[in-house]
């Protein structure tokens, strides 16, 4: 069984790469402290490659018809394979891969491994950009976006930008979604619903509360209206 984590960058996939591997499943090697399979500079290449067959239309809109309608070029494909080398070389009867930069080139990943798991790790956006990370800001992908030199919104341009991709990507056979606030307050349903979905023990892991909700203390700007509709889809509360 080979699975992977789709979910931006401070959306808490740490707590299921670390959950899947103390279950016993190969998450690659090495693993740094946010229990991502580096070195990722050949995710990143290829996540680059990727993003330069992406069409930027305007506001917060792109056109993904060509990376969904397209092949993988072979350069992405030799650099995802050299990237996942440790991971497809394993011998291991359960395995898998978690680095946040898999969701920025999620349909062509899908392209190349249709048959695998997919864990959809969601988690609240007021809080995911509270945070930098790497993805922040999508140029340096490749990817057309709209011009800020505030950061907030940089970032909240960048999750909505792997929020739209996941929709615009046909659902694989075997997808999960899950929400990291109910890995933290409903550990034991979350994990009831993974394990039914990959069939295997799954271990619990220590959860903060306090790891949630943190935007409602936060002084800075944490909401763009942008958010609204994947908010109320996402079932989180409007304040």
């Amino acid at each position: 069984m080979l699975i992977t984590i789709i979910g931006r960058g401070h959306s808490g996939t740490r707590a299921i790469s670390e959950t899947l591997s103390r279950s016993g499943i190969f998450m690659g090697e090495p693993l740094n402290s946010s229990w991502d399979l580096v070195p990722a500079e050949k995710m990143y290449e290829a996540c680059r490659i990727f993003g330069s067959y992406v069409k930027y239309t305007g506001g917060l809109n792109w056109d993904f018809s060509r990376v969904i309608e397209s092949k993988p070029t072979p350069e992405f494909v030799r650099l995802i394979e050299e990237y996942l080398d440790s991971v497809l070389s394993s011998s291991a009867e359960n395995k898998g891969w978690k680095i946040p930069e898999t969701t920025l080139c999620y349909p062509w990943i899908l392209k190349m491994f249709p048959q695998i798991y997919y864990i959809h790790w969601v988690r609240d956006p007021r809080d995911c950009i509270l945070g930098s990370h790497v993805t922040d800001d999508l140029r340096d992908f490749n990817i057309d976006s709209p011009a800020t030199d505030d950061l907030r919104e940089r970032r909240a341009i960048s999750w909505k930008y792997q929020r739209e991709i996941m929709k615009a990507t046909t659902k694989p056979e075997k997808l999960l979604s899950l929400r990291f606030e109910d890995m933290v307050l409903r550990q034991e349903r979350t994990l009831a619903k993974l394990r039914e979905f990959l069939n295997v023990p799954i271990a619990e892991i220590e959860m903060r509360s306090d790891s949630i909700g943190r935007y409602k203390t936060d002084t800075g700007t944490h909401f763009f209206e942008f958010f609204k509709e994947d908010l109320i889809e996402c079932r989180y509360e409007l304040n």
